[in-house]
């Protein structure tokens, strides 16, 4: 049993689309029962949306979720049609008919249970099960979308329900890298990361895998490979690596990561003895807002003061909401949006503190100014001008020194008994 998934720039043009529909054809003829996502095709949900935004109707709704479900339900009726055009029996699910069920929020939903019998019916009768990515039904039968990561992540899940053995991403990029290679050609390709360092990754702006699809491969046991759908590269293993390799000497920084969807919030309020925060994050976690980068004042102040960062693209959500509960106690509200994150992830950072060291020695003698940084195991974080971000991605990616490959890197690892190229 495999799953594929089919980013949207992979399918952009029928070429694209015959070109994906001859991958799945080769594994299906080779034995394997195959279910395959999609995604709209490139451009598509855009276009929908700027569809929407002309009749006044740009906010998550039943009617924009009805809409935006056209983009998925093209691309798997043109990838079954190319199917079947090749000889390979295939058919068309949409979420719906697949089984996913989500909860009730639209634009932002998560997937909930998924009942495959009709799925599981095509697969034993032979055929390829083509499905809409980034939607399901809801509670009371309506379209729902997934929102960010949504097809990867419906790819994942159903990977996890079908037990297959691998769930195979294909995009427009030879796998995960070091770094963004499109501002970074030193960026080397990984051939593998554990699920733990890719959902750091993802959060802090990797954009190949949404942290969504990676979190729940990690629950799930799920083994995710990314590749790219126009070349037999072969990619990038997601999974806990089982090999023979340097143990504790094993490199701790994996990556540099960079994202310029952010902004900072201050919020302030004077000669007030209240903890305000738990108020704060509730007007955050209405609009499901993610925060990061978490900074307050202490209880025995008598000014409160609070500040952390959010994307950029949340802030006119939040916005409002924040400047009346501050106005409320007479406090104050303030945006900068000219920053940005960049990151560096690996395994047991927090436990070797020479890493935060050499990093903010790194950023200091390039000349980068920084302001707030948080530490964990798996990621280090710092905010810094918008307009250095690719500098100080550049300083970070050569203080560790992560265009050499580690001896270990060599050769693909191996997994559960599978090559990164399976």
């Amino acid at each position: 049993m495999l799953v594929q998934k089919f980013g949207g720039t992979s399918l952009r043009t029928l070429d694209c689309v015959r070109r994906a529909a001859l991958r799945v054809s080769a594994a299906r003829r080779r034995g394997t029962a195959v279910a395959v996502v999609v995604s709209a095709r490139g451009g598509r949900t855009d276009d929908l949306l700027r569809l929407a935004a002309d009749v006044g109707a740009a906010e998550p709704s039943r009617e924009l979720d009805q809409l935006l479900a056209v983009g998925e339900s093209e691309s798997a009726a043109l990838t079954a049609l190319a199917l079947n055009g090749m000889g390979v029996p295939a058919i068309s699910l949409t979420g719906h008919q697949a089984g996913i069920r989500t909860t009730d929020r639209h634009g932002d939903a998560l997937i909930t249970t998924i009942g495959a019998a009709r799925l599981r019916s095509a697969l034993d009768g032979g055929k390829v099960a083509v499905i809409t990515g980034f939607q399901g039904v809801s509670r009371t039968g309506d379209i729902a979308t997934l929102g960010r990561g949504g097809s990867d992540t419906t790819a994942v899940a159903l990977a996890a329900r079908l037990r297959a053995s691998v769930c195979e991403i294909y995009t427009d990029v030879d796998g995960v890298f070091s770094a963004d290679p499109r501002i970074l050609p030193a960026a080397r390709r990984l051939p593998w990361v554990p699920p733990g360092v890719m959902a750091e990754m993802a959060f802090a702006g990797a954009r190949v895998l949404h942290t969504r699809c990676i979190e729940l491969a990690a629950m799930e046991g799920v083994e995710v490979h990314v590749r790219n759908a126009s070349t037999q590269e072969p990619g990038t293993t997601v999974a806990d690596r089982q090999d023979a390799g340097p143990l504790e000497t094993r490199r701790a920084v994996v990556a540099v990561t960079h994202d310029t969807d952010v902004a900072r919030v201050l919020v302030h309020c004077r000669d007030v003895h209240r903890d305000l925060a738990p108020a704060v994050f509730e007007v955050l976690a209405a609009q499901g807002t993610v925060v990061d980068l978490v900074a307050r004042s202490g209880p025995y102040e008598n000014e409160f003061r609070m500040g952390f960062t959010i994307r950029r693209s949340q802030a006119v959500s939040v916005r409002a909401g924040l400047h009346k509960l501050m106005a409320a106690f007479g406090g104050g509200v303030h945006f900068d949006e000219n920053v940005g994150k960049v990151s560096v992830a690996g395994m047991g950072l927090l436990s070797r503190p020479e890493y935060t060291a050499r990093l903010m020695s790194a950023l200091a003698g390039a000349g980068i100014p920084t302001s707030w940084i948080a530490t964990s195991q798996m990621r280090i974080s710092v905010v810094v001008p918008r307009e250095r971000v690719v500098d100080a991605v550049e300083a970070l990616h050569r203080e560790f020194h992560l265009d050499q490959p580690e001896p270990a890197d060599i050769a693909p690892a191996t997994t559960s008994g599978r090559s990164a190229t399976a």
